[in-house]
């Protein structure tokens, strides 16, 4: 009597497990942001992101990307991300990371890199890691891919060739405390205007000068008022792509192992579509007689002149060996 008991139990135990995983095993959901639409570079790198998850994974995944600012702005993606809600993907500027890293907006500071190929060496070597495990650690986002390569120049109403040219030169740059010295150090009078009241400044000759990529000098028709794009290259975008750890530390392996390994191939892949574009935007701004690139001479003299600013300033913020290892990157 026991002996069928028991069996009669393991067919009832048996049976119960049989109807379990059907529950248990719902398919996991993660939702991303962007402020953009479709078109945009940083939108088809979570696409492309989402893409690569699936493949690596292999098994049923449901992303959700909230597009055109549906979630709010970077800002708001960064903090959701931090308390493990609503958003656990995104694109995130680095100036949007300062609260929790000062070394985080230093990463796409104006002159740290000589170029795109300087820039990607950096990136593919991942000498930004040490930023990256202290946001991590401070914020608990995790940076698994760097999107980007937007190329700054400067829109100016007068063509400027060289350092001569550009001497006391009143140009708009961003509030961090950084651009204004490195502008400064350059022999440019640099001043910080709120981005929507530049195109009116110059208008009104109270600035000369601004400094964007191309995207923004197209968006906000920055060459009506400055024609000429004196091609400084003095900065390039670094755009991280992130991800929540709390959600990241609640996925199965499999899905952990596939999200880092898409997380840097979207990232590469979104700087080769950013940086493509970036030439193109231009390039048809250019043709359409809106604006005049106007190459200058003294790149390298310019940035030789910035060194020691941001060298100091890599040494305030405990930056330095970052600094020193991009630096030395051939």
């Amino acid at each position: 009597m026991r002996l069928v008991a028991g069996i009669a139990a393991l067919c009832v135990s048996a049976a119960l497990a049989s109807t379990q995983p059907v529950q248990a095993q719902q398919v996991i959901t993660l939702n991303g942001a962007v402020q953009f639409n479709d078109d945009h570079a940083f939108t088809k790198a979570l696409v492309k992101f989402e893409e690569l998850v699936k493949k690596y994974y292999g098994k049923p995944v449901n992303f959700v990307l909230h597009k055109n600012s549906a979630l709010g702005l970077e800002k708001q993606y960064f903090e959701y991300m931090a308390q493990g809600k609503a958003v656990d993907y995104a694109i995130v500027s680095p100036a949007h990371m300062s609260t929790f890293s000062k070394a985080a907006p230093f990463i796409d500071a104006p002159f740290l890199f000589r170029d795109l190929a300087h820039w990607n060496k950096v990136l593919d070597a991942d000498l930004l890691k040490p930023v990256a495990d202290e946001i991590n650690q401070k914020a608990e986002v995790m940076l698994i891919g760097y999107a980007g390569g937007g190329v700054r120049n400067i829109f100016v109403n007068k063509p400027v060739a060289n350092l001569a040219e550009i001497k006391g030169l009143k140009v708009r740059v961003q509030g961090a405390p950084i651009w204004s010295k490195t502008f400064q150090a350059a022999g440019m009078a640099p001043t910080v205007i709120a981005y929507n009241e530049v195109y009116n400044a110059i208008q009104n000759n109270v600035i000369a000068a601004g400094e964007n990529e191309a995207a923004g000098v197209e968006a906000m028709k920055f060459y009506e008022v400055a024609p000429h794009l004196a091609m400084t290259q003095h900065a390039i975008t670094i755009r991280p792509i992130c991800f929540s750890t709390k959600t990241f530390n609640s996925l199965p392996k499999e899905l952990q192992d596939a999200i880092i390994k898409a997380g840097k191939e979207a990232g590469a892949y979104g700087r080769e579509v950013e940086s493509s574009e970036d030439g193109a935007k231009i390039e048809a701004l250019e043709k359409a007689g809106k604006l005049k690139r106007v190459p200058f001479a003294d790149r390298d003299a310019m940035k030789k002149m910035v060194d020691p600013v941001m060298a100091a300033y890599a040494k305030e913020i405990g930056a330095d060996k970052i600094y020193a290892d991009i630096v030395a990157m051939k």
